[in-house]
């Protein structure tokens, strides 16, 4: 093995949730990655839907409680001496898979090596291997004290909270809102103004949803509001009444990990052809959402595919975005729309 040495930290991550094509929908996760010289391992796993073991909301549990085994303070949980690094963000089965790897001291140094992915049988680094990946070797003190003060608990930023503010005069619209946020784990309330509430309630959460109706006069009001309470959140327009689009802008807007950290980087959509930037490989979807005559949604999938890191240009023509079409754009962990 080389003795070549690998940075180690910690960053705060989130999985984001969301309103799929298909009407499924998938959770919201924050949690905290390991970033390997300063880069996120995750992201040099390609393709890879899953969270950290140090997932900072309440499931999958069973994560959790492997933290320690990453100090090597405790037993691997898995039988065949392997800890799991990444696994499924929306249980705690291992039945949906999880990327494992050994972990073990080298001297005062800890050693990083043989990830392969794995469900309910061993591991067999051969067949399931994460070729190419590793092995990583860490000073120990970094290391150690990295993971013995996550950044939740280190002084840093905190995740964003999970609760959003809907204010606008469209009830209906802002109660099936609401009602998709609660389906993937973001708390949603509804208001027409934020007058009269304390300033306690204000600061617990993390973004203010705009409907179309409210002018910019009430939009200052709200802002002046939150800014009394000193509530740092994030504002979010509603373009149109369209559900998944709008959970999709509240979950973008809710990421508030760092730029550098991100698989998706850019999104413009113009003269029928979209430009998207990846930093990693990864899978790439762009949905076109628009509203015909009648008020109804329209929904089509107008890319999906695995890009390499770099700029892409990915024609948008047909009848799925005429006229006027909302883009949006998801990665396994984020959303983005143009600006």
């Amino acid at each position: 093995m080389s003795a070549d040495y690998a940075s180690f930290g910690l960053a705060p991550a989130m999985r984001a949730g969301g309103v799929l094509v298909n009407g499924d929908h998938r959770a919201h996760r924050d949690f905290t990655d390991f970033v390997v010289d300063g880069r996120p391992l995750l992201h040099r796993l390609s393709d890879l839907d899953a969270v950290s073991p140090l997932a900072s909301d309440v499931p999958p549990a069973v994560f959790t409680a492997q933290a320690p085994g990453l100090l090597l303070e405790e037993d691997a949980l898995l039988e065949d001496g392997r800890y799991v690094i990444y696994g499924c963000p929306e249980c705690e089965s291992l039945e949906c898979g999880a990327v494992t790897a050994v972990t073990e001291r080298a001297g005062d140094d800890f050693v990083r090596r043989d990830f392969a992915w794995r469900t309910t049988g061993a591991a067999d680094p051969d067949l399931n291997g994460h070729h190419g990946i590793g092995p990583f070797r860490f000073r120990g003190q970094e290391y150690r004290t990295a993971l013995e003060r996550p950044p939740a608990d280190g002084g840093q930023e905190p995740p964003p909270r999970r609760r959003v503010l809907l204010i606008g005069a469209r009830v209906d619209v802002l109660a099936k809102l609401a009602a998709a946020l609660r389906t993937v784990d973001i708390g949603a309330d509804i208001t027409r103004d934020a007058a009269g509430i304390p300033p306690e309630e204000l600061r617990a959460y993390g973004a203010v949803t705009f409907g179309r109706a409210v002018d910019e006069s009430g939009r200052a009001a709200v802002r002046a509001a939150f800014g009394r309470a000193g509530a740092d959140v994030v504002h979010v327009d509603g373009l149109a009444p369209i559900i998944p689009l709008l959970v999709a802008r509240t979950e973008a807007a809710l990421d508030r990990s760092p730029p550098e950290q991100r698989r998706l980087t850019r999104l413009v959509a113009v003269e029928g052809e979209a430009g998207v930037e990846v930093t990693s490989t990864c899978r790439v979807q762009l949905i076109a959402y628009r509203l015909d005559r009648l008020r109804r949604t329209h929904t089509h999938e107008v890319f999906d595919g695995v890009l390499e890191p770099g700029e892409h240009r990915i024609p948008l023509e047909g009848r799925a975005v005429k006229g006027r079409s909302f883009i949006v754009a998801r990665t396994r962990g984020a959303y983005w729309q143009p600006g």
